[in-house]
């Protein structure tokens, strides 16, 4: 079995796969101030609780980019299966199946969306993964990533909005039934969901416009859902694509 790990500024999602899928994915909230005994409390009591034997695990890979959180994982995963784990970093991008161009500033959870994506849609393709930060990767014909946009995530504008609003409160993040909020609510739905997907919507044409070709939508992440019966452009709701891409790397490293 293979662990995949994906460690990002909102999430920790990691996931463990047999020869021909995922036996089980979890999803928990990125704590830097957890030391490594706390996550492997917590990895050990997941793995329990879902049947998982840690010393059927024959291969980690862990992707971040919270780097204080490396060394404590690295520690926990050492204890917890009896071997390091693969650190996704530039020196292994060489050997994938898409182009990097600029190594050591692109994160590492957009090259395993990249990878994933072009292994299994081909090109030209892109993928908008909603986490923390909206990032809009574009993938051409050749597997090379063509560029890369970066917007606040739904939750980050959320939490922005109402922070800093003595008025507005948190909300459930879906689409309200009109555009034309009747309540704070709905006005809050309309504005961030709606309002995301016309964001979504925009930067797919915009790109395409640019490139004189039609693109391979993809949108992946923990919010990518909220968006599949709103944006117009958005054709493929693929929340695993991280680890699947992540996965890919372990199987070839």
């Amino acid at each position: 079995m293979i662990l995949t790990i994906d460690i990002g500024n909102s999430n920790i999602v990691f996931g463990v796969a047999g020869q021909k899928e995922w036996l089980k994915i979890w999803r928990i909230q990125t704590d830097s101030s957890k030391t490594a005994d706390e996550y492997e409390v917590i990895f050990r009591s997941l793995f329990d609780s879902s049947g998982i034997n840690p010393g059927e695990i024959t291969k980690t890979i862990l992707s971040s980019v919270v780097p204080s959180l490396i060394r404590p994982f690295r520690e926990m995963l050492v204890r917890l299966l009896n071997h390091s784990p693969l650190l996704v970093e530039p020196s292994m991008f060489h050997k994938l199946p898409v182009e990097i161009l600029k190594a050591d500033e692109i994160g590492t959870d957009i090259v395993a969306d990249a990878t994933a994506a072009y292994i299994r849609y081909g090109g030209p393709c892109m993928v908008v993964d909603f986490g923390t930060a909206l990032t809009f990767t574009t993938i051409g014909n050749s597997g090379r990533i063509l560029g890369v946009a970066i917007a606040p995530g739904l939750l980050t504008a959320l939490k922005s909005l109402t922070g800093n609003t003595a008025q507005l409160r948190d909300v459930q993040l879906m689409a309200p039934p009109s555009v034309l909020g009747d309540s704070t609510i709905h006005a809050i739905q309309s504005g961030i969901v709606l309002g995301f997907a016309g964001l979504v919507d925009s930067m797919v044409t915009r790109t395409e416009v640019e490139l004189s070709e039609k693109l391979t939508v993809i949108a992946t992440g923990g919010l990518s859902a909220i968006l599949q019966n709103v944006s117009a452009r958005i054709q493929i709701i693929d929340e695993n694509l991280t680890l699947d891409g992540l996965k890919y790397m372990a199987d070839h490293f």
